[in-house]
């Protein structure tokens, strides 16, 4: 089974971050310029939370609020679920499914490695099925 300390070795373990205090404004830049779904709440290296799209659907743009006058730390969700990288893919799917998320940084030794998607572990899943169904039909080759 695949780790997630395997998973970050193929995919990179770049992290994307913004500060408590931005702007929501900021941090929807943010992710439009790098085309993903969250980034993480840094205060100096510590974890302290993390935005999505969701959260500033629910939280800024429904209740009417001002991007560029609301602080990223209003909007965040925390705590935020984590994993380790000795973790499998398919615990990690578990913790996601569970705590209905979609984004999961992976600390190691109290330090931040990486973070993975839903999207992240269903291809690694699909990958993995790809494998055995290849040796699968080299067996039955022979």
């Amino acid at each position: 089974m695949t780790t997630l300390r395997q998973l970050l070795d193929r995919k990179g373990r770049e992290v994307l971050s913004i500060a408590k205090g931005a702007t929501v404004f900021d941090a929807i830049k943010k992710l439009a310029e790098h085309d993903v779904g969250s980034l993480l709440v840094m205060d100096g290296d510590r974890l302290i939370g993390i935005v999505t799209e969701r959260q500033y659907a629910r939280n800024v743009f429904l209740k009417g609020k001002s991007s560029p006058t609301t602080r990223v730390e209003e909007i965040m969700r925390t705590p935020v679920l984590v994993a380790r990288p000795e973790q499998t893919v398919e615990e990690a799917m578990a913790v996601m499914t569970k705590g209905r998320v979609r984004h999961l940084p992976v600390i190691d030794g109290g330090k931040l490695v990486g973070v993975v998607s839903i999207g992240d572990l269903v291809s690694s899943k699909i990958a993995d099925q790809e494998f055995v169904i290849d040796q699968l039909e080299h067996y039955i080759r022979g």
